[in-house]
């Protein structure tokens, strides 16, 4: 089996999952590109746990709506792939492993940061999935030793997906229509990020909240960035980040894709 990359994918709004769209098109399209996981690991910005991180272990997790105010057709949707408790328990032992104090759930349903991409990249719902949270209050360097930690499981057949938004404030929207063009904060923001990325350039991007142009403005709270940092440390020491897809919605949401490798 070839290893795979690890992604981080922006998942946007919930509406992502219905709403024609170029990140819609994308993501439609990327898991025909990718060799087939035998399971998923998803790090999703929509859950967040105290003090360490903490994995699934649920056999049949359910599909969470975990939003309110969208359209009837989100709420329809139901993503019934199947659980994963030794792919969850393996990951709860590398990170044990890694001196990381680590919870396991044996309920946790799949939230939409793992649920919506994945509808797109993987419709028929086949491939095996777990979560594993975020911390809350924890730091992009420590959240990049948690995707460390996990390094081997992409040599294992499982796809580690880190599930957020390159650029997230809610506040800022005002009722735009999906293509509106960015503003200069949204778009220098995702341009110092690529740049820091291409050159892997991994001081700076632990850092990116005071080196970053309007970081805090774009990132009020952090856990939609998080997950990249997952993804990125999971690719292990020397990866590479490609990206694979830039676009916006509603001018305040950057809904770049990278791979690491």
């Amino acid at each position: 089996m070839s290893t795979l990359p690890t992604l981080f994918v922006s998942h946007g709004a919930p509406t992502l999952a219905i709403v024609d769209s170029p990140a819609n098109r994308f993501l439609r399209e990327l898991g025909k590109t990718l060799p087939r996981p035998k399971a998923i690991l998803v790090a999703s910005a929509h859950w967040e746990s105290v003090g360490g991180p903490a994995v699934s272990v649920a056999t049949r997790p359910e599909t969470i709506h975990d939003f309110g105010g969208f359209p009837a057709a989100l709420f329809a949707i139901q993503y019934p792939a199947p659980g994963t408790p030794d792919i969850a328990a393996r990951a709860a032992s590398l990170l044990s492993e890694a001196g990381i104090a680590t919870a396991q759930s044996p309920t946790r349903g799949l939230d939409h940061g793992a649920w919506v991409p994945l509808s797109l990249m993987y419709p028929d719902a086949g491939i095996p999935v777990a979560q594993v949270s975020i911390v809350r209050g924890a730091s992009p360097a420590q959240h990049e030793r948690i995707g460390r930690a996990l390094a081997t499981l992409r040599e294992e057949g499982v796809l580690v997906i880190g599930s957020g938004s390159l650029t997230h404030n809610l506040y800022e929207f005002r009722g735009q229509p999906i293509d509106v063009p960015a503003p200069e904060w949204v778009s220098s923001f995702g341009d110092w990020m690529k740049a820091r990325l291409d050159a892997s350039d991994l001081p700076a991007l632990r850092e990116y909240r005071t080196l970053a142009p309007h970081a805090e403005r774009n990132h009020p709270t952090e856990e939609h960035l998080l997950p990249l940092y997952v993804a990125m440390g999971a690719a292990g020491e020397n990866a590479k980040a490609e990206r694979l897809h830039a676009s916006y919605e509603y001018g305040i949401l950057a809904m770049d894709v990278y791979a690491f490798k």
